[in-house]
């Protein structure tokens, strides 16, 4: 389906660096990351998270470095991880030279936390050193003293001032590999902090709305203040933080990208709310398919309707889609046409079906045009 014009975003231009393999910025896809909340010191576990977390569709994993324990098991976790690690260090500045060592894609730093100029400087030496890009991390819960005292509390002003001063040390020091991210729990705060940096700098920026809360309050929070940005353009990378699983975030934050047309992985499933015309029970239905097509990745669009109003209106628009039609059976709908009758005892196994060989055709051609383009 064509792209209208009154859908496109057009995003801000910004320099590409890398975190290991994955570009950010510039006219790289947007990347999704998310965080272990593992004990870093037992590399198995924190490992075996990094895989459900990379299933879930991560492109990037901060992995935090709070104490010599952490950044001794970094090197097993950087040389199994199947995606970059970026080594969150926050007031301990040795710990990301050590995680630097180690092998680590990225090291984050919070400039409020980490202190003296001299040590920001012996971290931008072991990144350079190592291969390693670096994000500048502010928080508005943890800005620098002189800044709060300047302002009076935390407010978009103090947030970028407090990036572009860190910026400043790194570009002093001919470093440019890195990203910036200035986060609040406060959504206005957050979304103010970042249109402000976005017309001052030209860096990647990562996105976030921090400690935004449990999996429902947070998914929202997340939603308005990530999705007002992304809308306007603004933004590299994401993180959903969320008080839920990590692979919660990363499903979450493709959802972001996907309803906003920035970037499509899994089954987009469009359904109605339900009401007295369905033809089946929807919220059940919809909850069983989300469930059994969460293993799929290939981006692809399911329409599940419960009556004729709207039904046939959206399965036109979509891969596969069903509509109840009164009874017990429905039309099913392929490539936006309608196919045939479809019990709806029979529907939810016929919808995977049809869902899990169009997702293997479609690898398949993927597969072959990649063959031919080598």
């Amino acid at each position: 389906m064509s792209i209208r014009p009154w859908r496109d975003i057009e995003r801000r231009p910004s320099r590409k660096i890398h975190v290991g393999p994955v570009a950010v910025g510039g006219d790289a896809p947007i990347a999704v990351q998310s965080m272990t909340n593992t004990d870093t010191g037992d590399a198995k576990a924190t490992l075996d998270q990094i895989e459900r977390i990379a299933e879930a569709g991560a492109d990037i994993v901060r992995v935090s470095c709070p104490d010599k324990r952490s950044t001794a098991a970094m090197a097993e976790i950087c040389r199994l991880s199947p995606i970059p690690v970026v080594a969150d260090i926050h007031f301990h500045y040795q710990r990301g030279i050590e995680a630097a060592e180690a092998g680590a894609a990225c090291l984050r730093i919070n400039p409020g936390n980490i202190g003296k100029r001299e040590r920001v400087l012996e971290v931008i030496s072991a990144a350079r050193n190592n291969g390693c890009s670096m994000r500048i991390g502010v928080n508005g819960g943890s800005l620098e003293r002189d800044l709060l005292e300047k302002y009076g509390e935390p407010c978009p002003e103090a947030m970028v001032e407090s990036a572009l001063n860190h910026a400043r040390v790194l570009e002093e020091e001919d470093f440019h590999e890195f990203k910036i991210s200035v986060k609040a729990s406060d959504v206005f705060l957050t979304v103010a902090a970042y249109q402000a940096l976005a017309e001052a700098t030209d860096k990647p920026l990562h996105l976030g709305v921090t400690e935004a809360g449990g999996y429902r309050i947070g998914t929202i929070k997340s939603s308005i203040g990530l999705g007002s940005l992304l809308w306007a353009g603004i933004g590299d990378t994401i993180r959903v933080s969320l008080s839920a699983e990590p692979e919660d975030e990363v499903k979450v934050g493709y959802d972001i990208l996907k309803s906003l047309g920035l970037r499509h992985r899994g089954v987009n499933v469009i359904s109605c709310p339900s009401c007295a015309r369905q033809g089946f029970d929807v919220i059940r239905t919809v909850e069983t398919l989300e469930a059994r097509l969460a293993h799929i990745s290939t981006p692809l669009s399911l329409s599940i309707i419960g009556c004729v109003v709207n039904g046939p209106g959206e399965a036109r628009e979509t891969d596969i889609g069903f509509t109840g039609g009164g009874g017990d059976a429905g039309m099913a709908y392929l490539g936006g046409v309608p196919a045939f009758k479809l019990k709806n005892e029979e529907m939810i196994d016929r919808l995977v079906a049809l869902v899990e060989e169009k997702a293997a055709k479609f690898e398949e051609e993927q597969a072959a045009a990649a063959q031919v383009a080598e």
